[in-house]
């Protein structure tokens, strides 16, 4: 009788076709999942209350229209460029830089139309601006 211990060997676990199994169902599902950037929200835009209106003793009034004519202080500005309504800005804030500019702009308006009226402020040195808003029915 052999009595004698026999060194047994363990069992050793073979990692590999575990994680070529893994690294297959992560390409799977990167290749299969699809990624949207923007997606379709349906918003509603806030209503202002116009109860207590402001009064700026110095302001100046951006009327922006449908089709992006410019109007400052009802008067019609010539052409749609920046530097356009930058030199009609300065003109109508004959050096003062404590100008308010309120953008009046139609509902409709594009809004490239608006940030134009708000890089012409920029570079006239307009820093006050505000927005005009319709008062809600009662």
């Amino acid at each position: 009788m052999n009595f004698r211990h026999r060194h047994q060997e363990e069992p050793e676990i073979n990692l590999i076709p575990f994680i070529d199994v893994l690294l297959v169902v992560l390409i799977f599902l990167m290749l299969s999942t699809t990624y949207s950037k923007f997606t379709e929200l349906q918003i509603t835009l806030p209503v202002a209350n116009t109860d207590a209106q402001r009064d700026y003793p110095k302001e100046i009034i951006v009327a922006v229209s449908s089709d992006g004519r410019y109007a400052i202080n009802k008067g019609a500005v010539d052409g749609r460029s920046i530097e356009a309504l930058s030199l009609a800005l300065v003109n109508a804030a004959h050096g003062s830089k404590d100008m308010v500019v309120i953008i009046s702009a139609d509902a409709s308006a594009t809004h490239q139309s608006v940030i134009t009226v708000m890089e012409a402020a920029r570079r006239s040195g307009l820093n006050q601006i505000t927005f005009a808003t319709q008062s809600t029915p009662k």
